[in-house]
């Protein structure tokens, strides 16, 4: 590692932490529905809104009804996303043609397996593409569809961790809020103006932001080159501040047209964590004790840069065997310059480990180095990442309500040892609380490792889904471990709602649509609803009194229960299936063999 890698990061964090306060203060005083600077200007617009929905705002949900209002508001944008794109052909704003018979030559077809994918894809946040966004969605679909999913379903995310926030603060109550009110204030309040100072930024930076067709330009060799162009701002910036991802092009921010210089790279990593890092002080404040806010912040730090140190100094090593070949001296054991294959010149090593951390500790996906290049260590980190439910920080609030169901476990386990009824925030931590938050954690690994176990399975082999070690055929680019890691990947991805991938892997096929949206589903909705469940049991119990006995939730011992808790239960679940990938993919390395596309591997 550099000293200017180093102070890069470290730069990071504390203009991350600096913002934390002010923007946790002004989310808390939005949804408990205090006047804020913003009032004058959109309360007027809010009042329209509930009225043309036929919304009370001041009518309170039961934790059943607030769950069945998310879940028809997410089929409704199901809906609406799968039919668009499937009609995309017969609708304005297409330019290009795509979805019709004038579509160019590399159009993508929007089958019903790609459009139920996308669809599910970005009305879970998930924003997982298997297709190229330049190559096969209109301008009305990127922004009617796209990025308007981008919007709701942050929203969405954001308003169960308020409900489980006012589950902790409420006693005896039989309501945790309104559904509808919280979705509205989010994206009012919070989303739209940020996002909206946000793309004007981009748009001064060089991000495109027009509907007009695509440019086409004269190369120096004669050839004329058509270069995608679009609203690209505006879906760019929602994309990173509701950890969505999803991006216009192909390529995602490692393309110059979303992230043109390091200036623009270092304010989009910062807004990949900037609502969930405000949202630990928005639960403070909500609970009446800024101090347990900030030690979910703290835990969720040290997670953080264990991540991103160990990603950074494997990809500063890069590949050893380049130093068995001479290239450098077999003491340092490093690659000169270290492994910058797959990464942009313009961001550097120290910028693409920090952002491959990044956006695998939230729910963003979206990505300026391309992970399937990683060396072993430096991709075993964002993997696992993904496999902690992305509570370091997380999806904007997916992540708040991610950690407090650890925290619940945490709290039940340190009750086991030493013989005392478990409390978290003066509320009794029972049987239901337990049985919910497990249901949770244990959802997204049985998506995980039974759609990976599936997809690997013999069955598949035969299909041209899998390759065993050898030449690559079907749809995984790479044999042994790192093929294997490929496919891991793509299902951690989906059923933890991040959307990156390795990018070895082509899973536009019916097989991968349809079980990776079946996986995003049950990492989205298996997730929601027991936290919801248990928001509402917690809003009906009363508070008890803290007594000698109480464990501290805002102290430095509980921030290491509930890191351990987080790695060991990460640890136990996934330890076995990296031990077939990235793991030993490590050890083969320093052997002299790779299966990916690391050059210079005496196994490739």
């Amino acid at each position: 590692m550099t000293a200017s890698g180093v102070l890069y990061i470290a730069v990071y964090f504390l203009i991350l932490l600096a913002l934390t306060k002010p923007l946790g203060l002004y989310m808390a005083n939005v949804f408990e529905g205090r006047r804020t600077f913003l009032d004058p200007a959109l309360r007027p617009l809010e009042r329209l809104t509930y009225r043309l929905c036929g919304v009370r705002e001041d009518a309170e949900q039961r934790w059943t009804q607030y769950a069945a209002s998310l879940l028809a508001f997410s089929l409704a944008g199901f809906l609406f996303a799968f039919l668009i794109q499937r009609l995309q052909g017969f609708l304005p704003l297409n330019p290009m043609g795509f979805g019709t018979h004038h579509a160019p030559a590399n159009h993508t077809p929007m089958t019903p397996d790609l459009a139920f994918n996308t669809a599910v894809s970005f009305v879970t946040n998930t924003n997982w593409q298997a297709y190229g966004g330049e190559t096969t969605l209109s301008y009305l679909v990127q922004m009617a569809a796209l990025t308007v999913q981008n919007f709701v379903s942050a929203a969405a995310g954001i308003a169960v961790a308020i409900a489980l926030i006012r589950g902790f603060a409420r006693k005896q109550m039989n309501s945790i809020g309104n559904f509808w009110v919280d979705l509205t204030r989010c994206t009012l309040y919070v989303l739209l103006p940020i996002s909206f100072v946000f793309a004007f930024f981009l748009c001064a930076r060089g991000v495109p932001q027009t509907l007009g067709a695509y440019a086409q330009a004269k190369t120096l060799e004669g050839p004329v080159q058509t270069i995608a162009v679009g609203p690209v701002a505006s879906q760019e910036a929602i994309k990173m501040l509701g950890t969505n991802g999803g991006g216009f092009f192909n390529t995602n921010s490692a393309h110059p047209f979303e992230n043109p210089t390091p200036l623009t790279n270092f304010v989009e990593l910062l807004s990949i964590l900037l609502i969930s890092s405000g949202l630990t002080y928005t639960f403070g404040k909500m609970v009446g004790d800024t101090r347990q806010g900030w030690a979910l912040f703290a835990a969720m730090s040290v997670l953080f840069f264990a991540g991103v140190f160990i990603c950074y100094r494997a990809e500063q090593a890069g590949n050893p065997n380049l130093a068995r070949l001479g290239i450098e001296t077999k003491a340092t054991q490093t690659q000169p310059g270290g492994n910058m294959e797959g990464k942009e010149v313009r961001f550097g090593i120290a910028s693409s480990a920090l952002w491959a951390t990044a956006t695998t500790d939230a729910s963003s996906g979206s990505v300026n180095s391309m992970h399937d290049s990683y060396t072993p260590l430096g991709g075993l980190i964002p993997m696992f990442n993904l496999q902690t439910d992305e509570v370091i920080f997380g999806g904007v609030g997916s992540g708040l309500y991610g950690m407090l169901l650890y925290a619940i476990v945490g709290v039940f386990i340190a009750g086991l040892m030493v013989g005392r009824t478990p409390e978290y925030l003066g509320k009794k931590i029972e049987q239901k609380e337990v049985k919910m938050a497990m249901i949770a954690i244990i959802a997204t690994a049985f998506a995980i490792l039974v759609f990976t176990a599936v997809t690997l399975d013999a069955h598949f082999a035969a299909r041209g889904y899998w390759n065993p070690p050898g030449p690559a055929i079907g749809n995984v680019q790479n044999g042994g471990p790192h093929g294997f890691s490929e496919v891991l990947y793509a299902y951690s991805s989906a059923s933890e709602n991040n959307g990156s991938a390795f990018a070895g892997l082509n899973a536009n096929t019916p097989w991968y649509n349809l079980t990776l949206g079946l996986a995003m589903l049950m990492g989205r909705f298996l997730f929601m609803i027991p936290a919801l469940a248990i928001a509402g049991s917690l809003a009906a119990k009363k508070k008890v009194p803290e007594t000698s006995g109480t464990l501290p939730t805002h102290g430095a011992l509980f921030v290491a229960l509930l890191v351990g808790v987080v790695m060991v239960v990460g640890a136990l679940t996934f330890f076995p299936a990296l031990s077939l990938g990235p793991i030993v993919e490590y050890f083969l390395m320093l052997k002299g063999k790779l299966y990916s596309s690391l050059v210079l591997s005496a196994g490739s």
